[in-house]
């Protein structure tokens, strides 16, 4: 697999880049953030991502217990041991990334295995931090992850290259392309998903970006997306990754403008008076990210003048 050549020829025109990149400066115009507001963002992003995090994993913590698990210490009856410290151990490696995203932080080797090793801490401290010295599968996936002799070198080509970054690519899309590719190798025994969240997270937030979080109940799709990339096809991780990152972006700018209520469930959006669309093609320009919209739980939401924008798009190009 040419996994260079097919990053190269992502279609950047049909993703949601440019609203993207617009909201982007909406944030930017507004710093320096309030540093209130900030902190109660991204403790309540830091859970959720905690959350989703584990949970695409396996991990059975609730949302609300992973809260209380890791701002009250408390222990959740019929949970395992390992779960509590998932949580607690995800939590703290974010804390690294925060601390880390600064302008101008570069991703290393280094950073890797360090984040790494905060994932696997109290859990699995023989390999924590450390290639793995064996070969893996993985169930469901559609490749056999290289042989661990070829890690270490694959892994340095890919942070040169993502340094390097040879195409030209929008920072969200080389992160996903870094992404794809890091699940590829699969450098780690255990913990490369959340691992891998974690440096993802790490280039957006040096680039100025929240945290884009990928939801437990999109799980099935995430692994569907990196089956297609490794047959060439990344646009569907791309698109679901920067879905993602607008989701996080909208949840900022509707806190720090104070426009969260403009959002509603397509649901209701459909039912309200001019709206030419019914709920089931609002859904499906929400999914394909040609509307702007965000998905809470099993539930999209948008907001009626994205439904006007995109109305008027398609009479400009008729």
């Amino acid at each position: 697999m040419d996994w260079k050549k097919h990053i190269e020829i992502i279609e950047q025109d049909a993703l949601p880049l440019k609203r993207i990149d617009s909201k982007k400066k909406r944030l930017d115009t507004l710093r320096p953030l309030p540093s209130i507001a900030v902190e109660k963002l991204r403790n309540t992003l830091a859970i959720e991502w905690t959350y989703h995090s584990n949970g695409i994993e396996g991990n059975t913590l609730t949302l609300p217990e992973t809260r209380a698990v890791i701002e009250d210490g408390i222990t959740v009856k019929g949970k395992s041991f390992r779960e509590h410290l998932e949580a607690v151990n995800h939590y703290e490696a974010i804390e690294k990334v925060v601390a880390l995203a600064q302008p101008g932080t570069l991703l290393s080797e280094r950073i890797i295995m360090d984040l790494h090793a905060m994932v696997l801490q109290k859990i699995e401290k023989e390999w924590a931090g450390r290639y793995r010295p064996v070969g893996v599968r993985i169930t469901g996936a559609n490749f056999v992850p290289p042989n661990p002799l070829k890690v270490p070198d694959m892994m340095a080509e890919l942070v040169e290259w993502t340094l390097s970054n040879p195409p030209g690519l929008h920072p969200l899309l080389l992160a996903t392309a870094f992404h794809h590719r890091f699940v590829y190798i699969h450098p780690f025994i255990d913990g490369n998903g959340r691992t891998v969240r974690l440096c993802y997270n790490l280039m957006l937030m040096a680039q100025g970006y929240p945290p884009a979080v990928i939801l437990k109940q999109d799980r099935i799709k995430y692994y569907e997306a990196l089956n297609k990339a490794n047959e060439g096809h990344i646009d569907a991780l791309a698109l679901m990754m920067l879905q993602a990152c607008e989701r996080s972006l909208d949840i900022y700018l509707s806190n720090l403008e104070g426009t969260a209520e403009d959002y509603k469930p397509i649901s209701h959006i459909a039912m309200e008076e001019d709206i030419p669309y019914n709920e089931e093609y609002i859904g499906l320009l929400a999914r394909r990210g040609k509307i702007d919209a965000y998905k809470e739980g099993k539930n999209w939401y948008t907001t009626r003048e994205a439904i006007e924008d995109y109305r008027s798009n398609r009479k400009r190009m008729r």
